[in-house]
């Protein structure tokens, strides 16, 4: 078992977490909080191994990953009312599992055949595509589609991983910085409230309560 495995098995332990907070604040029962725990955990990674021909995807070959997010979704629904309690835990939580899923994403890509392109792609659908099922899932607009600092962490830190290759620097050094440039980004931007230039409504025939898609 390397360094990657593990790691795999971390995120996918964290964005269980976030899927199982998010969906106990949306009142859910036990076992819609298992559900969005395990898509959020399992979706993004099941959509890059169906891209990339990786069959059987990676929770079908490994139980493991069955059984800690089982836990992982049943502990937090458990001491739910302590976790939230945390300021923006479900943030945090998810910054390290975009940070995570994106290096394995581009990692397995790799491995896969890809591109240095393609595969930063493929790290960021392996980061983004669970949140976007559970942000679904529980009514939420998904983070990938607000202006947030989110996606952009997670492209920048694919770029962080291809310059440090160049480094030659030991592979678990590199990937360790590659995560952490994620999540500092990610927490750095809500800190500071940074986000992505939005185009804001002024005529009201196009704004989010009225928005006309056709002329009459």
């Amino acid at each position: 078992m390397n360094y990657i495995y593990y790691l795999d098995l971390f995120g996918s332990s964290v964005f269980a977490v976030s899927g199982a907070i998010l969906a106990t604040r949306k009142n859910m029962d036990v076992f819609g909080v298992i559900v969005v725990g395990f898509v959020t955990a399992i979706g993004g990674g099941t959509l890059r191994d169906v891209l990339i021909g990786r069959t059987p995807v990676f929770w079908l070959s490994d139980k493991n990953y069955i059984i800690l997010i089982l836990i992982v979704s049943l502990l937090t629904f458990s001491f739910a009312t302590k976790i939230l309690r945390v300021k923006n835990v479900l943030r945090m939580a998810d910054a390290i599992g975009l940070g995570t899923f994106t290096i394995i994403g581009i990692k397995i890509g790799l491995d896969g055949g890809l591109s240095n392109f393609f595969a930063i792609i493929m790290g960021m659908m392996t980061a983004a595509f669970g949140g976007v099922i559970r942000d679904v899932l529980c009514r939420e607009t998904p983070l990938i589609l607000n202006r947030e600092i989110y996606a952009t962490a997670s492209l920048a830190g694919g770029i962080v991983f291809f310059l440090m290759q160049g480094v030659a620097l030991p592979e678990n050094i590199t990937i360790t910085i590659s995560i952490s440039t994620i999540i500092a980004i990610r927490v750095v931007s809500l800190k500071f409230d940074w986000n992505l230039p939005k185009k804001e409504p002024h005529d009201r025939d196009f704004s989010h309560n009225n928005v006309r898609l056709s002329d009459e």
